[in-house]
């Protein structure tokens, strides 16, 4: 399977047309972010992309618009339809990368098709760039069918501060809220991370910590971005993004996993969007919708 290599600012990315997932991201040749074979598997959703939702949708279930709605689950240990539609499927180049003085970019397009359990289509588009600053990715979802459409969307990067253990790690996450949820990782309440073990406002040690929780009431610097670090002594990594057009992020720990480095994923809405229908994106025909975020070393 061919893949994509970026170059740019000391940074080297790889991107392979399954899912248009970062595979491997590296700085002066460390680590930013979990790797995975050329051929897959992909572990834990590594490096994908999400959408037309990012997280669980409850049962595969929902209704929009009247209509009653019903996905495959893939998720079957809970019975749920996770992490939308496009995570492993087939992207083809879109057209010759943009031109710049130290930059290495390209453009990777997807159609989702109609459905039965989502009838819509949408064209995506997904830009990455690398340069000084980071990698950035810009994900772009056209209405090009009939009908208004529900979509939301993330990506799902395994963050690597350095070469030491997780529990090691400093984590600075400015998030005033998290959402808590049952056995089957549906949400059931919004609290205040102070009443929790979860509130990383003040930069700490993981530690012995296990999260796998979509925060929000994200704060953002003066320039309105959201900024999440992970510090170890060896490095750190940093993944930002605007908060108003990603109100939400999930954090998972490896904790349990197996799996190398800490899951930190912007999203335009939270868990099960589809049914509550907070922060639900609503595409109209010919309308469209871009998220974007970077990721740097620190």
């Amino acid at each position: 399977m061919p893949q994509y290599v970026l170059q740019g600012g000391g940074y080297h990315a790889e991107i392979s047309p399954m899912g248009a997932a970062l595979r491997v991201l590296t700085h002066g040749g460390r680590d930013l972010v979990a790797s995975w074979p050329e051929g897959g598997p992909v572990p834990f959703f590594s490096g994908t992309l999400l959408a037309p939702w990012p997280n669980r949708l409850g049962h595969g279930r929902y209704t929009f618009q009247g209509e009653r709605l019903e996905l495959p689950v893939n998720e079957p240990e809970r019975g749920h339809a996770l992490h939308g539609l496009v995570a492993f499927a087939d992207w083809e180049p879109a057209g010759p990368p943009p031109a710049g003085d130290g930059l290495s970019s390209m453009r990777l397009a997807h159609t989702i098709e109609p459905s039965p359990g989502y009838p819509f289509r949408l064209a995506l588009q997904v830009t990455y760039t690398v340069g000084h600053e980071g990698l950035t990715t810009t994900l772009t979802a056209e209405n090009v069918g009939d009908r208004p459409a529900p979509y939301g969307c993330g990506p799902h990067p395994w963050l690597i501060a350095d070469e030491g253990p997780e529990t090691g790690w400093e984590f600075d996450l400015p998030a005033g809220h998290v959402l808590f949820t049952d056995e089957t990782m549906l949400p059931t309440t919004l609290e205040r991370v102070e009443d929790t073990t979860l509130d990383f406002r003040v930069p700490r040690p993981i530690g012995a910590t296990v999260a796998d929780h979509a925060f929000t009431g994200l704060e953002a610097d003066h320039d309105g971005v959201t900024r999440v670090r992970l510090r170890g002594a060896g490095g750190g990594v940093q993944i930002a993004w605007e908060a108003a057009a990603m109100p939400w992020v999930q954090v998972c720990t490896g904790t349990g996993f197996g799996h190398r480095g800490i899951a930190v994923e912007p999203m335009t809405c939270p868990p099960d969007a589809f049914n509550s229908g907070s922060d639900l994106v609503v595409l109209d025909p010919g309308t469209k919708h871009e998220a974007g975020w970077t990721i740097s070393a620190l």
